[in-house]
């Protein structure tokens, strides 16, 4: 592709994202007004999407599977102890 092509689809992309820019900065005024006369607050926020719900899950699934392993890991360590303890003894003994 010509360079003059890959320059004006870039400042098409930058331009978009202006306008965009702009016409949220416009319009949150009118936002704020019919947010006020319908008796919506502002901060709510809005139900979380199915990739949100589906994110917050795998995150908890995460934090869960890592306690586990933590007192896994916990759990066979106390044991080795155990166990060398148990070696150390009966090495004074004999």
């Amino acid at each position: 592709m010509s360079k003059h092509f890959e320059d004006a689809r870039y400042y098409l992309g930058r331009a978009a994202e202006h306008a965009k820019a702009g016409v949220k900065e416009e319009l949150e005024p009118v936002e704020a007004r019919v947010k006020d006369l319908v008796g919506v607050e502002a901060d709510d926020e809005p139900e979380p999407s199915r990739l949100d719900r589906l994110q917050a899950d795998l995150k908890e699934l995460e934090e869960r599977a890592e306690g586990e392993a933590r007192e896994a890991v916990a759990s066979a360590r106390e044991r080795v102890a155990a166990y060398r303890g148990r070696d150390a003894a009966e090495e004074t003994e004999a």
